[in-house]
């Protein structure tokens, strides 16, 4: 099953960077909304996730977080578990 990956970013973001990269290494593609280019994907971001920093996260419409919280999930070994179709550990 290939996994929805959906980021919200900025273009000059760190930690989008950062988070694009581990997916990367995953080998999975996402859908991406610059929620500067298009102010209605910040609006939608901060009603789905309850935060108005970026990156913020949803693979299969589970909100992971942001950066840091997408690597803690890959460092616990539920990334993996995740992107497979599986649910995270709470």
């Amino acid at each position: 099953m290939k996994p929805d990956i959906l980021l919200y970013t900025t273009s000059w973001c760190p930690f989008c960077r950062r988070a694009k990269a581990l997916l990367t290494e995953k080998g999975v593609q996402w859908t991406e909304h610059d929620i500067e280019s298009d102010p209605a994907h910040r609006k939608t971001m901060i009603k789905a996730s309850g935060r108005s920093t970026v990156p913020q996260i949803f693979i299969n419409g589970t909100h992971v977080g942001g950066s840091d919280d997408l690597a803690r999930l890959d460092a616990d070994g539920e990334l993996d578990k995740l992107l497979a179709g599986g649910a995270p550990a709470n």
